[in-house]
């Protein structure tokens, strides 16, 4: 089944997948934070509120797909074999930044891709 996590989801989805959990000094909080999407170089502003990060490491199957620019922490991961994603930040966020609501576009074709694929 498609997997779409956002914050802690994101967490628990890298977790499943094989990637460590860590407590963050500061935590990132409110809006304004700049991610990069790694597979596209696209910067998106975002909104943010957590405590905890994914460790940045190699974990078969998966893949990093977005990093913080202010402290380079994993921002997304992404195991296209399993039709499962997840960004750390909040693309739902209202109000406030809008420049990641793509990801739900993203997810709608994720699920047309399993439908498809009959798994």
């Amino acid at each position: 089944m498609p997997v779409f996590g956002i914050c802690l989801g994101h967490q628990l989805l890298a977790q499943a997948l094989g990637f460590s959990t860590y407590k963050l000094k500061f935590g990132h909080r409110g809006a304004n934070h700049p991610v990069k999407d790694l597979r596209t170089g696209v910067v998106e502003i975002t909104t943010q509120n957590h405590g905890f990060a994914v460790k940045d490491e190699a974990v078969g199957g998966a893949q990093i797909t977005h990093v913080n620019l202010n402290d380079g922490t994993v921002e997304g991961v992404a195991a296209p074999e399993r039709f499962a994603f997840s960004v750390q930040y909040h693309p739902e966020s209202s109000p406030g930044p809008h420049d990641s609501l793509h990801l739900f576009d993203r997810f709608r074709d994720e699920i047309a891709r399993f439908k498809k694929a009959g798994a």
